[in-house]
């Protein structure tokens, strides 16, 4: 079989579609596995924490994210389309004045941006929101 400049290209769009539907559902049940190791199976309620981020990202790049939750240990903001979804944990001490914290993250395309907090009383809460990337991103 001889294959052709075009047969090639069109094999390889086709591949790069697949592969990127294919790994969406797996980011999005990395993230879980992470939430989950995160607060080892116990409950997270949605409340008591703020998740700042803009509805529309025209740079995936740099994505400024906001979080804060009065009471919190800690802050862990997760990326669910990411091929590492962690990306980053504010951890607040007892001399912090608030439990506050704002940041740049790097999205690889339109998603889930995820918070779970971890609050004094051994709790979890929850806060999430979508952001649509319009260009740029770590993936491309």
């Amino acid at each position: 079989m001889k294959l052709t400049r075009r047969d090639v290209l069109a094999l390889g769009s086709g591949a790069v579609v697949a592969a990127s539907m294919i790994s969406m559902p797996a980011f999005a049940a990395l993230t879980d596995d992470k939430i989950k190791e995160l607060t080892g199976g116990a409950e997270v309620k949605e409340g008591g924490l703020e998740l700042s981020a803009p509805e529309i990202a025209e740079n995936g790049n740099t994505v400024p994210v906001e979080v804060s939750a009065e009471g919190a240990e800690s802050i862990t903001v997760y990326a669910a389309g990411n091929p590492t979804p962690d990306v980053v944990t504010f951890r607040f001490g007892p001399l912090n004045p608030s439990q506050t914290a704002a940041t740049r993250i790097r999205l690889a395309k339109t998603q889930d941006v995820v918070a779970i907090a971890k609050m004094k009383d051994g709790s979890f809460r929850r806060a999430s929101t979508t952001v649509k990337v319009t260009i740029g991103g770590c993936g491309g």
